[in-house]
């Protein structure tokens, strides 16, 4: 057993709020603004999803992951300095995703926010910004950085952070994937859900207990039941066989973000377009 300590979400937050102080002590929200207004409309995150799927059972986010406090190194080669963000988009692109997620979180994560722009210029999909917002002024570097959407996990967040930050974000035109890994939180997120405008808020299960870290679909089908709308509902972590999209698809679960099973392969293209394939269950 390693004798390294596990690293929590609450470390995360906290070494994560001390580096935004740190950034927009160097970027002001107004240079931000400067640079969004010299770009375009985001692309739509929301509409990509919640259409019907078609030729599949649900429609998949694919997920541009090198490394997690988890699982360390997803692959080896991914420690590497020329690892190409663009190259396993233009494959999840190819193969079926609906739209992209990419970490963007360097210390934890191996990202790095500067992959998005790079990802948008090479494929046509929406991209969600997968980090640890805490801060307004994140999303206003989000949308600068190109992000169509943004991940909000309500286990970083309280009540009025959540609302300021759905507002803002809404303000900007961005798509809002807001998080819950508890029952607790999804009662009390749940009456957030679509504010402050329908088409701009997904709800998504994670499936991984932050306790133990163990990944378990049947964690989003024992919560379905108390989820109001489930065509925005969004299942992530733990999805590995074609066989979980039909079981998620039989609760009219529509959407999954699939990223590590994914990326443990050679070509996460190929595993993707697997993934998808009907076969006999």
């Amino acid at each position: 057993m390693s004798d390294t300590p596990r690293i929590t979400l609450d470390d995360i937050v906290r070494r994560k709020r001390e580096e935004v102080a740190a950034r927009r002590q160097r970027l002001s929200v107004e240079a931000l603004k400067e640079q969004i207004s010299e770009l375009g409309r985001p692309r739509n995150f929301f509409g990509a999803l919640v259409r019907h799927p078609s030729g599949s059972p649900v429609n998949i986010i694919a997920e541009i992951k090198r490394k997690s406090p988890s699982a360390g190194w997803i692959r080896p080669e991914y420690q590497r300095d020329d690892f190409d963000p663009v190259a396993v988009a233009r494959q999840y692109a190819a193969a079926g995703a609906s739209a992209l997620s990419c970490l963007t979180d360097g210390p934890s994560f191996a990202g790095d926010l500067g992959f998005i722009h790079r990802i948008r210029d090479a494929v046509a999909l929406p991209v969600l910004r997968k980090d640890f917002i805490v801060d307004p002024w994140q999303v206003y570097e989000s949308r600068a950085a190109g992000a169509d959407a943004i991940l909000l996990i309500a286990e970083c967040l309280n009540d009025a952070e959540i609302i300021d930050l759905m507002i803002l974000s809404h303000e900007l035109g961005l798509t809002c994937l807001l998080e819950v890994h508890t029952i607790e939180n999804l009662l009390r997120v749940r009456p957030h859900i679509g504010f402050p405008a329908r088409s701009y808020c997904l709800l998504g299960i994670n499936n991984r207990d932050l306790d133990t870290m163990t990944v378990d679909i049947n964690h989003t089908l024992r919560l379905v039941d108390f989820v109001d709308d489930r065509s925005v509902l969004v299942s992530e972590s733990g999805i590995r066989t074609y066989a979980d999209l039909m079981r998620l698809a039989k609760q009219e679960v529509r959407i999954a973000l699939v990223g590590e099973s994914l990326m443990r392969e050679e070509r996460p293209g190929d595993a993707l377009r697997a993934l998808l394939t009907p076969r006999a269950i």
